[in-house]
């Protein structure tokens, strides 16, 4: 049991054969050509042209596969040993492409520029451990391939996707970073932010207490980021909207809206109740600011109109809190 934990069970790369090496080799060539097929269908949707990209770094890689069949082949016969990257101490892994998702473009291609890297590296090793003319030659010809002046994946990412469509995909993700992240991000620090003020200024002013003040802050903040994860949730799946997984907005919009009122409860851990309060004052000027950044930032709302917005949202909320607090 310990034995198989601490990977006793795998071979050292060195102790593999020639035959081994290349069986090895065929099963990477194999996994990556299915890897990189399983991105391109991910992507095809949303990015037909970086799904051309990884379709033909497939291709790519069925032909290194197909070679290195026909060598063991010639060498060594048909039978092609099971031997697989996790039998392999130190070998490099690859996360299949269910592990990874979302796909994302910036993901997807810095993948396939670390993949290269690694196959080149194994490669390199691959050629020093081999004896035969022709099985060394293939193997330099295979890292060569894996590690050109510029790799195969931004080699093909310029043929199928020149400036217009790089931009244009470019510009997709983005617009699903702010539906999917920015936008119920920004939902939620609104409301924990602002909703919260009136109950957490209340009691301040009411009772005096700034540990009471704090624990009707954090009831209030927690209780409203999982109100409002619980209704981004229900209220959209998303496969109409184009909005995203709701369980990733719904986690976001709770998060950020339990953070926006324990912005100005944390305060009130301070025993000095003016002390607290003016902290309080402050940390709620810079959620408001950072609202307003926000919503210049992604949603592009003049900066006036956000600082307006978000001025006179809060300035009506807290004042009403105030007035409560002191009736």
């Amino acid at each position: 049991m310990l034995s198989r934990f601490f990977g006793a069970q795998r071979r050292p790369f060195s102790s593999l054969t020639e035959q081994e090496i290349l069986a090895l080799a065929i099963s990477s060539e194999e996994d990556d050509g299915r890897i990189y097929r399983a991105y391109a269908d991910g992507l095809r949707d949303d990015f037909p042209h970086s799904a051309a990209v990884f379709d033909e770094m497939a291709a790519e890689e069925d032909g290194h596969r197909a070679a290195l069949i026909a060598l063991h082949q010639k060498r060594f016969g048909e039978r092609i040993p099971l031997i697989r990257r996790e039998h392999v101490r130190g070998y490099y892994e690859r996360k299949p492409d269910w592990l990874v998702r979302p796909l994302g473009l910036d993901k997807v291609r810095a993948q396939a520029e670390t993949m290269e890297e690694q196959a080149h590296r194994f490669y390199i090793e691959a050629a020093k451990r081999t004896e035969d003319a022709g099985t060394r030659k293939l193997l330099g010809d295979l890292a060569a391939a894996e590690k050109s002046h510029e790799s195969l994946a931004r080699r093909l990412s310029e043929k199928h996707l020149g400036g217009e469509e790089r931009a244009e995909e470019d510009g997709a993700a983005h617009k699903q970073f702010i539906l999917t992240y920015v936008q119920p991000g920004l939902a939620g620090l609104m409301d924990g932010s602002v909703s919260t003020l009136a109950p957490i200024f209340a009691a301040a002013f009411a009772t005096g207490d700034t540990w009471q003040t704090f624990l009707v802050g954090l009831a209030a903040s927690i209780g409203a980021g999982i109100s409002m994860g619980f209704t981004e949730v229900a209220s959209d799946d998303g496969v109409i909207s184009g909005r995203g997984s709701p369980i990733k907005r719904g986690v976001t919009t709770g998060l950020m809206t339990t953070l926006g009122g324990l912005g100005h409860a944390l305060p009130y851990l301070i025993p000095h109740f003016w002390t607290a309060t003016l902290i309080a004052f402050i940390v709620v000027f810079i959620e408001l600011w950072a609202i307003a950044w926000i919503q210049n930032r992604y949603m592009e709302t003049p900066w006036s109109r956000a600082t307006f917005q978000v001025v006179l949202g809060g300035a009506l909320v807290f004042a009403a809190g105030m007035l409560i607090g002191n009736a």
